[in-house]
């Protein structure tokens, strides 16, 4: 138990990528991980697309100045949410998927980050082709780290935990 909290714990964002392809094997493996994420009544609104086209990946990068990771990272991952199966809960729903992506790329050597995407959802899904009513929930950069940054500063639990109302902190 104890290797698992630590494997969770040890999860970084990964912005710097190595010029190295990531095998159509791998990417079906997180994806296959991903699926399994819990959503409300199974609804399991989400749909991925696998982006590894040079150009298209370019373009994703240029969204915002913080999507340049998707440019230097050979695979983009799009978490695409559909809120007619889960019109109340899509977003948490499609969040899970995303974590489990991650996660699972985490466990097989590969490095992500998650770019946010809900500010530039139109022009995202006319990059990708995704039809309309589609919310990208979030972009992922995917491939081998070339980086291995330090944990950053976490608060700590007495600052974030309240003990059965809202002010009774954890000592």
């Amino acid at each position: 138990m104890e290797e698992c909290l630590k494997f969770l714990m040890s999860r970084r964002s990964i912005r710097l990528f190595k010029d190295r392809e990531v095998s159509d094997e791998l990417i079906r493996r997180i994806l296959d991980v991903a699926r399994y994420a819990p959503s409300a009544k199974n609804s399991q609104p989400w749909e991925f697309v696998v982006v590894k086209d040079e150009e298209i990946r370019k373009r994703l990068a240029s969204i915002h100045r913080y999507a340049y990771p998707l440019q230097r990272a050979p695979v983009t991952i799009a978490v695409l949410c559909d809120p007619k199966l889960s019109p109340d809960s899509y977003l948490a729903d499609c969040a899970n998927a995303t974590i489990y992506l991650m996660l699972a790329a985490h466990a097989l050597g590969l490095g992500t980050v998650w770019i946010q995407s809900l500010r530039n959802v139109k022009e995202i899904n006319e990059i990708i082709g995704a039809p309309e009513g589609r919310i990208p929930v979030a972009l992922i950069a995917l491939g081998w780290p070339a980086e291995k940054p330090e944990a950053r500063p976490r608060k700590e639990l007495s600052e974030i935990v309240h003990i059965n109302r809202y002010g009774n902190k954890m000592k």
